[in-house]
């Protein structure tokens, strides 16, 4: 029987395998590093660029400001501001004539039932262009007013109504009144 005596003051270990592995993890940190490192570059680099074209950006946002001050200085002048008035008056004058009333009362007429009269309407343009109808109507009962709202809802040129209120007949008027507001398709 033999008995393994090592009389070496530090006795052999098998490291080998251990100091290989450290030696390939630290190669693998050292490849991720030069990656990161690499990246941080790229990013630093298009950083740069948004950077220059914000810049630009920039730039041209003043110049447009400082033309348009300038513009502004122009139209603000005490000589220049009674044509600037004639002028918005102009295009809102031709803006309101651009709603056709014959063609308003025409496309109401195939979409209201016969039995409910118009009382009040009043065309109005939005900032978008759009027009709105305000109107009252009436009718004898309120089936007809019924009817109304549906031949809106089914319209290709109205939209949904806005009922914003339904009054009973009195003595003085013996007709069912609504008031409403409905968008209207008509091209400008």
């Amino acid at each position: 029987m033999k008995i393994p005596i090592n009389l070496a003051r530090q006795p052999f270990r098998r490291d080998r395998a251990m100091v290989l592995a450290s030696l390939v993890v630290s190669i693998l940190l050292l490849a991720t590093l030069g990656a990161l490192v690499s990246l941080a570059g790229q990013d630093r680099k298009q950083l740069a660029d948004v950077r220059h074209e914000v810049g630009v950006l920039n730039q041209q946002i003043r110049a447009v400001t400082a033309e348009q001050s300038k513009l502004n200085a122009v139209i603000n002048k005490p000589e220049n501001t009674t044509v600037l008035e004639r002028s918005v008056f102009l295009n809102t004058l031709l803006l309101r004539k651009g709603v056709s009333w014959n063609q308003i009362f025409t496309d109401l007429e195939k979409t209201i039932p016969y039995n409910v009269k118009i009382v009040r309407i009043h065309p109005t343009v939005d900032a978008q262009d759009r027009v709105m109808l305000d109107m009252t109507v009436a009718a004898e009962n309120v089936v007809p007013l019924i009817e109304m709202l549906k031949a809106f809802g089914q319209s290709r040129l109205f939209g949904n109504v806005d009922e914003r209120q339904t009054l009973p007949p009195t003595q003085s008027e013996p007709l069912y009144r609504m008031q409403l507001s409905v968008p209207y398709a008509q091209k400008l």
